[in-house]
């Protein structure tokens, strides 16, 4: 692979500049110095290393861990502590399962209302009543 520019990392990385440059300064991302002489002097130019980097972070967005949490867990890589990545992935899987029982609750809820306007009874309809209430 060859180096790249911060918009061809973007762009494999599938996000913006604005993002990767956000997850520099967070310091998630490595922030290589310029190149000098050749090709475009003063251009910041990046590896396989920042991809992978890029690539990990945003997939530990899509598990449902917070930048912080991120940092740590690249701070976990550097030092190879399993036990504290599982623990922080289970304390994740937790949570992940409260928020999928609030949610199934939310669809029981919804399902019943939508079956009890389907009923037709006279009277204001059921689902616009439950949320007039809350």
């Amino acid at each position: 692979m060859t180096a790249m520019t911060i918009s061809q990392l973007a762009r494999a990385g599938g996000v913006g500049v604005e993002t990767v440059r956000f997850y520099q300064r967070r310091g998630l991302i490595s922030n290589p110095r310029p190149r000098r002489g050749g090709g475009a002097p003063g251009r910041r130019h990046y590896g396989p290393d920042e991809l992978r980097r890029l690539r990990f972070v945003r997939a530990a967005q899509r598990a449902g861990f917070t930048l912080e949490q991120i940092g740590r867990l690249i701070e976990l890589d550097r030092t190879d502590d399993r036990p504290t990545a599982q623990a922080m992935a289970r304390e994740r899987i937790a949570a992940l399962d409260a928020r999928i029982a609030e949610l199934g609750e939310a669809r029981a809820a919804l399902d019943r209302l939508a079956r009890d306007c389907a009923g037709g009874a006279a009277g204001p309809c059921p689902i616009l009543d439950a949320f007039g209430r809350a």
